[in-house]
Formats: C-alpha cells, structure tokens, sequence
C-alpha cells in the first residue's frame, strides 16, 4: 500500500485512447508518488509508448484525465525529463556534451556571445551528477554509447525535474552499461522519480520498485515483496519464472 502522506506526481484516471477506432489503451488508472522507481512493461504495440505520448502531452487526451501535483496537463511537460530511445542529436554533427546538456532547457536561446556563464556552470554541475564532467567538452561523437546515455540523461536533468522518464534507455548499450545507466538510475531516484520503459524483466526486478504492466488495460506491481523470492543481483534471473510471479501477485 502507497502511504497517504506520499505525494502523487502523476495521477491518471480512467484514461482511454484509440488511433482511427482501435483502441489502444483502456480505463488506465495509475498513480505515481514521489521517489518510485517505477518500470513500465508490456507488449510491444500494448499502448507503452502511448501512455508516454499521453502524459508528455505529445498526443491529445480523449477519455479520463491525467492530473500532475493537482496540476493541468499543461504543467507536466516543464516538470518531466524525457530520454527518448531515439535522440534526435545526429552524433556525428560537431557539438560539445556540454552543448548538448543545455538543449535540455527549450528556454534557454544562445546569443552570439554563446551561453551565460551560469548557464554553463549549471551544466557542468549536472554532468557530475552524472559523474561524466570531464567529457564536458568533448564532442559528442566521440562518446561510447554508454558516455552518450548519460549525456541524454544529464540533459533531462538540466531543467531539475521532479520526473526523469526514460523509453528504453539501455536498448543500443552493451551490458557492462547497461548495468552503468541503471546504477546511476538508482543512485537519482533518491532525489527524483524514475519512470522507465523496459522489456528487460529482470533489470525491472534488481532496480525497479514497482511495476506497471500495459497491454491495453494496466496491471500494477508494488514489488518489494516479489524481490524475496529472488536472489537479486544474481547473474541470471528467469523472466518467465518473474512472469509467473507477477501474475499471482496480488499488489
């Protein structure tokens, strides 16, 4: 059980969507409170990505509501940091990472005198959040796949959301950063709320603490309780075996 004292971010309330007359996504009740680490799994063309589109306010609502800190639709764009699977920085284009965390803040207008230096030093402290300030300024293209991620991420934070949302943010990442991108994951959600989506079950068990599965209607996880019944941090855990167990749970 969420404690009522927990203040719900975001609140969706029977939220239904289609695309021509399909439906999509059916009567989606979720609540997100400060500090989870929530994971989002389904199948693919379960309504994943639509339920991202919906919150982000891409796509418009047209069944239930979606409420942030008893806030409108509106506000929930400037208090999200969105890490999208496909950026759309052209790595090989010649810009500096610290460049590219300032993007992070669609207010900020570079004069031709370049950014402030507040701006600046604001970016550098975000990169150490990140723990890559020494790639400050190097170009982007020069990154490993791993370094890039967490650029995307130090982007996201540099307007200090509230939300740091993520769309598969380890998919082109080989498993040594993958195992990078999640710590630091965990290590943020201390001050912010992790909202990830993932078909990788057993990162969502290690990390996750609770889980939201979507194929069109929504089955909610609180998975403290399921982490007992595995070895986490083992080297193999059975996603069908967690399956199973998501499945009987009755959070």
């Amino acid at each position: 059980m969420q404690n009522n004292k927990a203040i719900a971010l975001i609140e969706t309330n029977k939220l239904s969507f289609a695309y021509d007359k399909e439906l999509v996504l059916q009567d989606i009740n979720l609540s997100v409170y400060e500090k989870d680490f929530l994971v989002l799994i389904g199948p693919n063309g379960g309504g994943k990505s639509t339920l991202v589109k919906l919150i982000l306010g891409i796509n418009h609502l047209q069944k239930g509501s979606i409420k942030f800190s008893n806030e409108s639709t509106k506000e929930i764009k400037s208090q999200i940091g969105y890490v999208p699977q496909n950026t759309n920085i052209n790595i090989n284009f010649p810009i500096k990472v610290i460049e590219v965390v300032m993007m992070g803040d669609d207010s900020l207008k570079t004069s031709i005198f370049g950014y402030s230096k507040a701006e600046v030093s604001h970016a550098v402290e975000t990169l150490k959040q990140v723990g890559i300030q020494d790639l400050a300024n190097e170009k982007i293209a020069s990154l490993s796949g791993g370094q890039r991620q967490r650029v995307m991420i130090a982007r996201a934070l540099y307007s200090n959301p509230k939300i740091i949302l993520l769309d598969e943010p380890t998919s082109s990442i080989d498993a040594q950063g993958q195992r990078q991108v999640y710590d630091l994951l965990k290590e943020l959600n201390k001050k912010v709320t992790i909202i990830v989506v993932s078909h990788d079950l057993s990162v969502t068990l290690e990390y996750a603490s609770k889980v939201a599965h979507i194929n069109k209607t929504l089955s909610f996880h609180d998975i403290s309780s399921l982490k007992k019944e595995f070895k986490v941090g083992s080297n193999h855990i059975c996603e069908i075996e967690l399956l199973e167990m998501l499945g009987k749970c009755k959070c």
